[in-house]
């Protein structure tokens, strides 16, 4: 029997400890010995969880780079911007890297990062976890049997939420395009990549794109709004009410996304919380803050043979994330609502639906696409645990190209 896979997570926030969960699940397979992060309760609420030794327990990734190596892997899940460098360094130290996306924010830094792991001949993978969600699976597996022809048309859309963009893109982490990076990148990067995964070895050869910021601006603040919640006069008719989003959620029980963000150094509970909202970013009026990323964005692409595909990013909508597609085929078409796929054969003019396992274990069932982690993070843990000339990507859905260096970085 094989040892457990032993990583270290650097970024103890929430990717990091969802990540991490699946050691919970397996010891057999995953054992968190070591822990990288600024924020003292992230880090102490991660040692708890995974037993992990003081001694491995560290403020600063750096500390790690300069260690002899101790463990197989890390999960590197810090801010976008801060990906390329502990990156580069960990993989020159031998650790293979499960790397949060986006890669990095520039192509001089994904290129760097990609080279570092084909020289050091490290395993990285890329977080683009709707990749391994089933559904998605299954729409791969329809388009290469053949099921609806040869590919002409890709149509895929993705609806934000309006609460979700509110929290994550106007108060939150990803608001200010010069601290994170663009919308388009930090929340959309999967959809991309979708639509590149099932247009299969065709390359995309044209692209157009626009989008703007619409409505969360300071010229459509309510007269007798204040700068936060608690204070606001108007709150009550606000649907982005900080009030809504986070402590009627906690007065519930609720303290998972987006209620755990809030909270940077405690538990969430009612006290916590108001606490937060009165004196952090996530109390501020959403036409108050220094947010400029786009609200909507659509991005037309052509492709080899002329297959083409087009994509829309929208903040203001009900469904949070629920990804909606549709492929036209020169045989059928396959459509995807966020809950089953249906093929229609134009031959036989029969509409067939197609079910997928849905089942994972722990805290990945809760929803988001913490399906599609459960098995990223089982793809790469699997990755690791065995030889890369023994482990065969083919069922995978992040399939090996070129050669075998560029396979082995990209698994």
């Amino acid at each position: 029997m094989l040892s457990p896979v032993k990583v270290i997570v650097v970024g103890a926030g929430s990717r990091g400890e969802t990540y991490s969960d699946f050691a919970s699940i397996h010891p057999d397979r995953l054992q968190v010995v070591g822990i990288a992060d600024p924020r003292l309760f992230a880090r102490k609420k991660l040692q708890e969880c995974h037993n992990v030794p003081e001694e491995n327990v560290f403020d600063d990734w750096h500390c790690i780079a300069e260690r002899e190596k101790f463990a197989d892997a890390v999960f590197i899940c810090t801010p976008d911007r801060l990906h390329k460098e502990p990156a580069v360094a960990l993989a020159r130290k031998g650790y293979h890297i499960l790397l949060e996306k986006p890669m990095a924010v520039t192509l001089e830094d994904c290129t760097e990062i990609a080279e570092t792991c084909i020289q050091t001949g490290v395993i990285l993978a890329v977080c683009h976890v709707l990749q391994y969600d089933p559904f998605i699976r299954k729409i791969k597996v329809l388009i290469d049997s053949g099921a609806i022809g040869d590919v002409i048309h890709i149509q895929h859309f993705e609806p934000v939420g309006f609460y979700h963009f509110a929290h994550s893109f106007v108060r939150g982490n990803w608001r200010n395009e010069a601290e994170s990076s663009f919308a388009l990148l930090a929340k959309s990067c999967h959809d991309l990549d979708l639509i590149n995964h099932w247009a299969g070895k065709r390359r995309c050869i044209k692209v157009s794109s626009f989008g703007s910021l619409n409505h969360f601006q300071k010229e459509n603040k309510p007269p007798g709004a204040a700068s936060r919640c608690l204070d606001c006069s108007v709150e009550t008719d606000c649907a982005y009410s900080a009030k809504k989003i986070y402590l009627d959620r906690v007065k519930k029980g609720w303290v998972r996304w987006p209620v755990s963000v809030v909270c940077r150094n405690s538990i969430p509970d009612i006290e916590s919380v108001t606490e937060a909202l009165k004196t952090g970013p996530y109390g501020r009026c959403v036409y108050e803050c220094d947010n400029d990323v786009c609200s909507n964005q659509v991005v037309n692409m052509e492709f080899e043979g002329g297959l083409t595909a087009s994509f829309s990013m929208v903040a203001f909508t009900e469904e949070i994330c629920l990804r909606k597609t549709s492929i036209q085929g020169s045989k059928g078409e396959v459509t995807y609502d966020g809950h089953e796929i249906k093929v229609f054969d134009f031959l036989t003019q029969i509409s067939t639906k197609h079910t997928v396992d849905l089942s994972v274990p722990g805290s990945f069932s809760k929803g988001g696409h913490g399906i599609a982690d459960y098995h990223l993070v089982d793809a790469f843990v699997s990755a690791v645990a065995v030889s890369y000339s023994e482990w065969k990507p083919t069922d995978d859905p992040v399939r090996s190209k070129g050669n075998p260096g560029e396979s082995q970085a990209g698994v």
